[in-house]
C-alpha cells in the first residue's frame, strides 16, 4: 500500500496511495488524500502514477506467484 515520494525540501517519505482522491500539477506535484489533506511533494504527476500503477502490479501479481508455486510451477486458468 506504501509508495516513496519526496517533499519539497528533498526528504523521502511512503505514502498509502489507496488514500489519494486526485493529483494535480500547479506547478508543484499537489496530492490530495480522501480525508482532504494535501501534500505537496518534488515527484511528478507522472511519476507518482507510475509508482501507483507499479504498487498495484505487485499487489495482484504476488498472489498469482504464490497460488503458481503451490501447483507445482504451472499457473491454471479458470
Amino acid at each position: 500500500m506504501l509508495i516513496e515520494v519526496s517533499r519539497l525540501n528533498g526528504k523521502s517519505f511512503v505514502m498509502n496511495c489507496e488514500l489519494i482522491r486526485f493529483i494535480e500539477s500547479s506547478p508543484d506535484t499537489i496530492i490530495t488524500l480522501v480525508g482532504g489533506e494535501k501534500i505537496m511533494v518534488r515527484d511528478s504527476v507522472e511519476e507518482v502514477v507510475q509508482k501507483t500503477i507499479q504498487y498495484r502490479k505487485r499487489l495482484y501479481q504476488e498472489p498469482l506467484d504464490a497460488i503458481t508455486a503451490q501447483n507445482g510451477g504451472s499457473r491454471r486458468d479458470g
